[in-house]
């Protein structure tokens, strides 16, 4: 399915540093735009690996997702490939000098729209 990149209104402030403005114009309407497929990856994330998510208590369930986040060298590089695939060539230069940072930025979005998204992996 071909989805198009969702304008994202009030996100762009005044004295915004420049990684702040590629966050708010760039990844954020790409993370919105793949959310459907970063919570079926992330599903069947905890399917391969046999995680019983539905006898968790919300908050363990968000301690599980942090964790993965911050652990799955494997599947953190899964979830950056699948957002920066969708850059232009003028946002993949500023990313290739900025990877360090944004790819923090980016793993801290997308696991939080996880968090959010409990409901989904009952």
């Amino acid at each position: 399915m071909n989805k198009e990149r969702p304008v994202l209104e009030n996100l762009i402030k005044e004295h915004m540093s420049a990684i702040e403005l590629f966050q708010n114009q760039t990844l954020r309407p790409v993370i919105k735009m793949q959310h459907d497929l970063l919570i079926a990856s992330f599903s069947n994330y905890i399917q391969k690996r046999k995680l019983d998510f539905s006898s968790l208590t919300d908050s363990k369930k968000r301690s599980k997702i942090s964790a993965v986040f911050g652990k799955d060298i494997h599947y953190k590089n899964f979830i950056l490939g699948i957002i920066v695939g969708h850059f232009s060539t003028e946002e993949y230069q500023y990313y290739r000098f900025n990877s360090s940072e944004l790819n923090k930025r980016i793993l801290k979005i997308v696991a939080q729209r996880v968090q959010d998204s409990l409901e989904q992996f009952s």
